[in-house]
């Protein structure tokens, strides 16, 4: 071979080496998983189980759903067994790493036990707006007095001292937005898996506090509440609290791969959640929507209107059946439900539904002919029943609504109602 051709063909297998699109492979997708305390460090106690045992177990079923579902992630954990870690540790071996996203796992406690209080909370980094938040943070951080020259290496700082916490409220965090989102969306999947939803909050842990990235703190339930630590302590139940972690977890992948233009799959992968038995079992599905509780701030207590509303929209329901969203870019919206009561009609006004199928016998709510919606509606004509999805006095809003729906129905079509008689429109 001549020495000019030979030169020609290595310049060509160069330019193939670094033309966009090539082989390269892209830099892995790396989560650090905590699971706090550990090791001399209990944590909550409770009678049957204490709060180290939940963490570490429920972390480490969330890490081996990872890694088994996702070839372009890498799942670091802070601790794989029953060992003390620093808290500063923690949020170094996440830096070190350069990990693009940091998941503390924790439970929650109270001093007395109880059954007045349960449910699930996310919370980022920031000053605590609450008491009861500020009490959550004093009990976390309270680890660094078991650790040696704590006052050293944490710069003064009194786990226990209201004072102490006043540095984070200047606090810049520029991965902020993300942890809140991210937040946001493991309470709609919890929820999803019928946990009472604490809601999404903020406060001063110090395991947050130097992590270089997307970062949140996740309180599983109450060891305190029997019933609760029950749950906590079971395996079903620890693996159902990994479950919906890791449907979180797959929402934020997918829309930090969409947005960097690496999308392999048009939806998310989820895990089917309504037995923990199947915990490997995951399919393609539309983000979970699970109507959000409207704050005047993200921590608003339980008990108020809208909660019990959100409540009754959302608890028992088989977390089989999902909610189809709209896709966007940072948070999952719900579509129109049948059931909201913002779209009562008055009496005479015109109400608009997007009829999705009809059948000779009434449907139960799980039917799979629904294909994962909720909030569905029917009317009955002619013996005939009639299954309706949105409602609606608008009628740009529900021509909208039936083009989402044709993407699963493609017979569907818009049908009005007055007063709850069928009527014809123009």
């Amino acid at each position: 071979m001549a020495k000019s051709t030979f030169s020609y063909i290595l310049i060509i297998m160069a330019l193939f080496c670094v033309l966009p699109g090539s082989q390269a492979k892209s830099k892995d997708f790396i989560v650090v998983i905590d699971a706090g305390h550990g090791g001399k460090d209990p944590g909550a106690k409770g009678t049957i189980i204490n709060e180290k045992a939940i963490n570490l177990a429920v972390a480490l079923k969330l890490g081996s759903l990872i890694s088994n579902n996702n070839a372009d992630v890498k799942v670091v954990y802070t601790r794989k067994s029953d060992v003390f870690v620093e808290l500063d540790e923690r949020a170094n071996i996440a830096n070190r790493c350069k990990a693009d996203l940091f998941i503390s796992i924790h439970t929650n406690s109270l001093p007395k036990r109880t059954t007045a209080i349960d449910g699930v909370e996310t919370y980022t980094l920031g000053l605590a707006r609450s008491d009861e938040n500020l009490e959550v943070a004093k009990r976390e951080n309270s680890v660094i007095l078991l650790e040696d020259n704590y006052l050293q290496r944490y710069e003064g700082f009194d786990p226990n001292s209201a004072e102490s916490y006043i540095i984070f409220d200047f606090i810049q965090n520029k991965h902020m937005e993300q942890s809140i989102n991210f937040a946001s969306t493991v309470q709609k999947c919890m929820v999803s898996a019928s946990r009472s939803d604490r809601g999404v909050k903020q406060a001063g842990f110090l395991v947050l506090r130097k992590t270089g990235m997307p970062s949140v703190l996740i309180e599983l339930g109450y060891i305190c509440n029997s019933n609760e630590e029950r749950f906590l302590a079971s395996d079903q139940g620890q693996q159902q609290l990994a479950n919906s972690i890791y449907n979180a977890f797959s929402k934020y992948k997918w829309e930090y791969d969409r947005k960097r233009g690496v999308i392999t799959s048009q939806k998310p992968a989820f895990v089917d959640n309504s037995s923990a038995s199947n915990a490997d079992t995951v399919k393609d599905q539309e983000p979970v929507s699970i109507v959000e509780t409207e704050k005047t701030d993200s921590e608003a207590p339980a008990g108020s209107e809208e909660y019990i509303l959100n409540q009754k929209k959302n608890r028992n329901r088989s977390s089989a059946i999902k909610t189809k969203a709209a896709e966007t870019t940072d948070v999952v919206s719900p579509k129109a439900d049948a059931n909201t009561p913002e779209k009562t009609a008055s009496k005479g006004q015109i109400v608009y539904k997007v009829q999705i199928l009809t059948s000779d016998k009434k449907l139960s709510s799980g039917s799979k002919l629904f294909k994962g919606y909720t909030g569905v509606d029917f009317y009955q004509e002619k013996g005939v029943y009639k299954y309706t999805y949105g409602e609606t006095t608008d009628f740009n809003e529900i021509k909208k609504i039936r083009r989402e729906v044709a993407k699963d129905f493609k017979e569907a079509f818009i049908v009005a109602f007055k007063d709850g008689e069928k009527v014809k429109y123009n």
